[in-house]
């Protein structure tokens, strides 16, 4: 049993809480700190939402880690919290804008000046964490890689930490609340996540009739690993659409400034495009 992630191989499941466990104890201890610094009376104060999504989403993480996978339905509950419900709830508590609010204007300034980088775009557009959460499921079950997970736990735990971190990366794309100059437009976001649906839909329908997937396991835990991808993502596929539309901000018109011609008894107004 790997001590980095608690995981299940086979029949077996680790009776101890590896060191993974700390990762949302941590990440929500900390989170919580900033909040409550945050309620000072020198302060703009923190939004309770925003605290209880980023709460949920380390309870779904922990969640993740600590259940059983001693068969494919439990491996595919395991994959829908970790890269998909639990990554929806800690984007929802905008850590970022929390971490601006708590760091100096320095700081603040340098790390948003990183954020800005052109090299940086490409990996943040929604293309790219659809590539990496759909894509990754698709080389995982079509390729020997699970049956690979089954035999190494500390590959199995690498899988785990690439859901994770591409369903945080996808889920920031389509629906993240912080302020982004260069975020994809919305029907682009939306278009992606259609995409994204169809990519489940259609793996889930191949793992059910046990079509070009290389996954070890009985039909009938095949049928229900892919229910539950199936009926699971789609829920959270909805959720995340229901977060586009709760954080999405329009974007500013420009309007057509009237000036004033050369000579205003000559004329009336002239008006010209910004």
């Amino acid at each position: 049993m790997s001590p980095v992630l608690v995981s299940a191989h086979g029949t077996e499941h680790a009776t101890t809480v590896g060191p993974a466990l700390l990762l949302p104890l941590l990440a929500g201890w900390l989170y919580l700190a900033a909040a409550l610094r945050q309620r000072a009376p020198d302060r703009a104060g923190w939004s309770h939402w925003r605290t209880t999504a980023f709460a949920a989403g380390c309870a779904l993480l922990a969640t993740a880690l600590l259940m059983r996978a001693d068969d494919f339905a439990g491996h595919m509950w395991q994959h829908l919290l970790l890269g998909m419900l639990a990554p929806l709830g800690l984007v929802l508590g905008a850590p970022g804008v929390l971490a601006l609010r708590c760091v100096d204007r320095r700081a603040g300034r340098a790390a948003l000046r990183v954020a800005n980088r052109r090299a940086l775009r490409p990996l943040l557009h929604p293309i790219t964490g659809l590539a990496l959460t759909a894509g990754g499921l698709w080389l995982l079950y079509l390729t020997p890689l699970y049956r690979a997970t089954l035999d190494s736990a500390v590959l199995h735990d690498l899988v785990n930490l690439h859901f994770l971190l591409s369903g945080l990366l996808f889920t920031w794309s389509i629906a993240g609340p912080e302020p982004y100059p260069h975020r994809a437009w919305v029907p682009v976001r939306l278009a992606v996540l259609g995409a994204a649906v169809i990519a489940h839909a259609s793996l889930a329908q191949l793992l059910y009739a046990g079509l070009l997937v290389d996954v070890p396991a009985p039909p009938e835990q095949l049928r229900a690993g892919a229910t539950v991808m199936y009926y699971g993502g789609d829920l959270a596929e909805i959720l995340l659409a229901l977060a586009l539309l709760a954080t999405w901000q329009p974007r500013p018109r420009h309007r057509r400034t009237p000036t004033l011609g050369p000579d205003v008894r000559k004329g009336p107004l002239l008006y010209r495009r910004r």
